[in-house]
């Protein structure tokens, strides 16, 4: 007994002191921000301190071990220029980040996913840019959202005759967040870039239209904060791009989403009882100074005119997108999507293929098929906002006057729209007795005197 008492304490003593091992480091650099990922063994246990003089950040990792050199990384992007590593006396693991600037640091242990296992996540914001401060532990645990970007690239900005029409893009997940995988490993967040660059360079090319990006590389930008970056440029439309996923691996075609009521409903409270922490809530109206009731009012009177707008252009998008790929449904869905929840902005967001199912996966990856899905998703926009216009924008200006018919539209309905006759419609096109098609763009004459 006293054999095997001895050695049940030699076993209980190694556990006591079993390193946890560092199984690799992940990094992902942002145009103001870098996010490491630190894989370990076991549950992590860490301090974190910065040093000046040079720049540096100082990860003390209890009672672990590297299980292979850190080395491989690409120091050119981000705000690391290099990591060193260093065991010490007390058996922890000193990891030290040289910077190119200062920086502000968070970190926060994360628990194993369906993905990986414990993760230590050391997220560092130039210290210098005016970014939004981190999600809370909470938020962040659900998918290692790191400190978003300050910086939007912007791809052109021409703002003669009027202004230009913003459209934000917003390719969904990005760095550590791969979103959907297919089954030969494509990546969503890698197809859903391509196709959102390649909208872009459409939009950049459009007469009276500008693109901006949410992320034009590989790395997480927070839900709230992509929505955010739009707002802050003052975007008349937002796009967030994806590629669908389903455990029915036949599942099928694309789709395109609007804000649901109830998802706009709990926005709509979580607004009012924030709205002294929004001073340019509501198409440039400040909140802060309103009573509750007229806050109330005009939050509702906003939300309903941009789910209206949404569902239009929705509606245009996916007429459009059914002439490159099978609908998943035949009409605009609605959902909670929290990238749609913006009161003042009109959103959509696009599935614009199965990831899962083998066939629309290869489109995926096929940059052909990329070009067509931005097509369509261009195509759709372009046709809204020939019919509908931001007010002063160099559209406006230009092609008021202009309608493109949507997919069930009628003359008379298009005469009402405008309060012209049918009669002068046709005159004016010299459209006789023929059908109108779909795309087919019109001219609107003056209305009746």
């Amino acid at each position: 007994m006293r054999v095997l008492a001895i050695l049940v304490a030699i076993a209980l003593s190694g556990i006591a002191h079993a390193q946890n091992l560092v199984q690799g480091v992940r990094m992902w650099p942002a145009p103001d921000n870098t996010r490491l990922v630190f894989d370990v063994k076991g549950p992590p246990e860490h301090a974190l301190f910065t040093l000046s003089d040079p720049d540096r950040i100082v990860i003390d990792i209890k009672n672990a071990q590297l299980s292979k050199p850190i080395q491989g990384f690409d120091y050119g992007k981000g705000l690391v220029s290099n990591i060193r590593t260093a065991m010490q006396a007390n058996g922890d693991l000193r990891v030290v980040l040289d910077l190119k600037k200062g920086v502000r640091p968070k970190s926060f242990a994360l628990p194993p996913n369906a993905e990986y296992g414990h993760r230590l996540v050391v997220d560092l914001a130039d210290g210098g840019a005016q970014t939004a401060p981190l999600a809370g532990h909470a938020e962040a645990s659900q998918g290692e959202s790191p400190q978003p970007p300050a910086a939007v690239r912007h791809l052109a900005d021409n703002n003669e005759n009027g202004r230009d029409i913003v459209i934000a893009i917003d390719a969904g997940h990005g760095g550590d967040d791969p979103g959907a995988i297919g089954a030969n490993g494509t990546r969503e967040k890698n197809v859903v870039l391509a196709i959102a660059l390649k909208l872009a360079e459409m939009v950049r090319h459009e007469s009276g239209m500008r693109p901006v990006l949410t992320r034009d590389g590989d790395y997480y930008i927070g839900l709230r904060r992509r929505v955010d970056i739009a707002r802050e440029q003052k975007a008349d439309l937002f796009i967030s791009i994806h590629a669908d996923a389903f455990k029915n691996r036949n599942a099928r075609g694309s789709s395109v989403f609007t804000l649901s009521p109830r998802g706009a409903s709990s926005e709509y409270a979580r607004l009012l009882a924030e709205k002294e922490n929004d001073s340019d809530l509501i198409g440039g109206v400040s909140l802060d100074d309103k009573d509750d009731v007229l806050a109330s009012v005009l939050l509702d009177l906003s939300q309903t005119a941009t789910m209206e707008a949404s569902s239009d252009v929705g509606g245009q998008v996916l007429s459009q997108l059914r002439q490159v790929n099978l609908l998943h449904k035949p009409r605009v869905e609605q959902a909670g999507f929290r990238v749609l929840k913006a009161p003042d902005l009109p959103s959509i967001l696009v599935e614009t293929a199965f990831i899962s199912n083998r066939d629309e996966e290869r489109k995926l990856r096929n940059p052909a098929d990329q070009q067509r899905f931005a097509t369509a998703i261009m195509q759709g926009v372009r046709g809204y906002f020939r019919r509908s216009p931001p007010p002063g924008s160099r559209i406006a200006s230009t092609s008021k006057r202009e309608h493109v018919i949507a997919r069930g539209e009628t003359l008379s309905s298009i005469a009402r729209h405008y309060q012209v006759s049918t009669e002068m419609i046709r005159a004016h096109n010299g459209l006789g007795d023929f059908p109108l098609s779909e795309g087919q763009v019109i001219r609107i004459p003056e209305g009746d005197s």
